[in-house]
């Protein structure tokens, strides 16, 4: 069986300078419910979960090929979209912002994510009163924190992630969001060159520098370290693109979590062991 660290042992993984790994990832395994997940702006279509449960398997296992440790929250079958675990929190540095989630029924899944992270010694802030705020609305480029401002996430949340982020050296800049369920749905990045799928994208000028991807799902990209990119596999266009920025596209299946507006971002949240983007 491979080695599924605790939360002491991730802890200490984290206060190790010297480590290699990219960092630890916070998983969250699907249940039944998946079938029921949110969908918003698209068709509902029926989600096969065992499916779903090999493609969530192997998108763990990627990760950790990567050298990412792993480590799972508990599932919980209350919460049909607790899978998309990105959405519970935004991570920069040792801060941690627990979001409060744009559609009501999703809320519930922050609690056990807040504990994991005060756990692995994150400063852990919250977003209370009528603000909201979806992890997946937020993308980092350096020191620019992007944070789609409509759907799921309103003025007050980004005026939350503002103050709790600028102090630490971050640039909050909201961007309007009306085309796609979350921000990263339609842009992500790889390196400081933002990616997006432009039919998606409700403002292009409000990016500096972005790049036009051909296909959706090519739009969405997770920073795995050492010069490789998880990407879905039904995107291979956009995959030849960011070959030729100079990167490995690491590929995975993602059909299921297509048919709940997921993507490959949405799947964990990232503690990285040195400052990057998303």
């Amino acid at each position: 069986m491979p080695f599924q660290p605790t939360i002491d042992s991730a802890t200490e993984l984290l206060k190790d300078g010297g480590m290699t790994n990219p960092g630890i990832a916070l998983v969250r395994q699907p249940t039944e419910s998946l079938v029921d997940a949110l969908v918003t702006h698209i068709e509902r279509t029926p989600i096969d979960f065992a499916k779903a449960l090999d493609q969530w398997h192997g998108y763990v296992d990627a990760m950790r090929a990567a050298g990412w440790e792993i480590v799972e929250v508990a599932p919980d079958p209350a919460c049909p979209d607790a899978v998309f675990i990105e959405d519970t929190a935004v991570v920069a540095g040792q801060t941690a912002l627990i979001c409060q989630p744009g559609a009501k029924s999703r809320r519930p899944e922050v609690g056990p994510v807040a504990t994991a992270l005060s756990d692995l010694g994150y400063e852990v802030h919250h977003v209370d009163g009528d603000a909201t705020i979806d992890g997946g609305d937020v993308l980092k480029v350096g020191t620019k924190m992007f944070i789609g401002e409509g759907g799921r996430t309103n003025t007050a949340g980004i005026s939350r992630a503002r103050e709790v982020f600028k102090p630490v050296g971050y640039d909050v800049v909201a961007v309007p969001n009306h085309k796609v369920l979350h921000l990263k749905s339609a842009v992500t990045a790889v390196g400081d060159q933002v990616i997006g799928y432009e039919p998606a994208v409700t403002s292009v000028d409000a990016f500096p520098n972005f790049l036009a991807m051909p296909e959706e799902p090519g739009a969405h990209v997770v920073d795995l370290g050492g010069g490789q990119m998880l990407m879905a596999a039904n995107c291979p266009d956009s995959s030849r693109i960011v070959a030729d920025l100079g990167y490995e596209p690491v590929t995975v299946e993602m059909t299921e979590f297509d048919k709940a507006e997921g993507c490959v971002t949405c799947l964990s949240i990232r503690l990285r062991t040195s400052p990057t983007g998303q």
